[in-house]
């Protein structure tokens, strides 16, 4: 019978070359009572309209609306993946023998602390024990092995995930406000850049990208960037700023990181948005909506019926 993880028992799940961080700091239970008001839900108004956040030359005789960019997370954004994702790894601990199997809870935990598929399945081996599988017994002390279990079984992961991704709807109103985003910056009515960023790996985003958004609409972003472009993941704010990065290179030269609004679902993506000084607006998942999201800018349920206009004022 596999070993269940229900919850972590480690005093700080720590990552890989990174600072340890806090299980109570990343999760902290509220009571279904108060959740909202501890993290500040509101519904931004409409009067509040990007078209008219101009700014006003020293000599006062130009005036010109200033340039923003709009940068969705995938999974938790596009669509609710928590488990799908779980089911995937339970899925390859199965097909390659390993004693291990991650309850909702204990997933819920995981992935809401530790960025990166491989990334988390590394911290798990860690901290309970490398196991035996199909590939031969425990790699306790060659890292080479260490690595090659870890790739066989997020390439498995993948392809069970993929499997499930092309069965699953995308989230309320993720798709109308990337299309409001996009005609808006292809009208010219918003000098505005549309991106999304994903911790996941290239192939399981390109992959979900296709079947949920649509290669048509990926064709039209600005920037599209996958957990596999940069060397550090979320919680790092590495993937925000090389995404700011690109845009300045291609001609946005002079958009701030003050000027982005990322869409995140998760406390970690709201640390990596916020670490690289960007705004952020949260949508909360079933896996994230009693997390701690004071330090965000604006936080919603889903985004059914939000506008773009909204969106693009969080924060300012």
């Amino acid at each position: 019978m596999a070993i269940a993880f229900v919850v972590p028992v480690a005093p700080q799940l720590a990552l890989r070359d990174e600072a340890p961080v806090q299980p109570h700091d990343a999760v902290r239970a509220r009571d279904g009572a108060n959740r909202w008001g501890a993290i500040r839900a509101r519904r931004c108004s409409l009067d509040r309209s990007v078209l008219s956040m101009t700014s006003v030359s020293n000599d006062g005789a130009a005036i010109r609306a200033q340039h923003r960019a709009l940068i969705f997370d995938c999974d938790g954004v596009i669509l609710e993946s928590e488990d799908l994702h779980r089911d995937a790894y339970n899925a390859a601990f199965r097909h390659f023998e390993v004693n291990y199997e991650w309850t909702p809870e204990y997933y819920d935990i995981l992935q809401n602390t530790v960025g990166g598929g491989k990334p988390k399945m590394r911290y798990h081996f860690r901290k309970f024990g490398w196991p035996d599988s199909a590939l031969g017994a425990a790699p306790n002390e060659s890292e080479a092995q260490q690595n090659a279990l870890i790739d066989a079984l997020q390439d498995y992961k993948t392809e069970v995930y993929k499997d499930l991704v092309a069965k699953t709807p995308p989230r309320p109103g993720v798709l109308e406000l990337m299309d409001a985003a996009l005609d808006a910056r292809d009208s010219k009515q918003l000098p505005l850049s549309v991106c999304i960023c994903s911790a996941s790996t290239k192939s399981s985003c390109l992959f979900t990208l296709d079947k949920l958004v649509g290669s048509d609409r990926v064709g039209r972003l600005d920037v599209v960037l996958a957990g596999d472009d940069v060397s550090k993941k979320k919680p790092d704010p590495l993937i925000y700023i090389t995404c700011l990065e690109q845009l300045q290179a291609k001609g946005r030269g002079d958009l701030k990181a003050e000027q982005c609004v990322v869409i995140e679902d998760s406390l970690i993506g709201l640390q990596a948005a916020k670490g690289a000084g960007m705004k952020c607006l949260i949508t909360t998942t079933s896996s994230t909506e009693r997390q701690d999201f004071s330090g965000a800018d604006a936080v919603y349920p889903n985004l059914a019926g939000v506008a773009l206009d909204c969106v693009l004022s969080a924060g300012f």
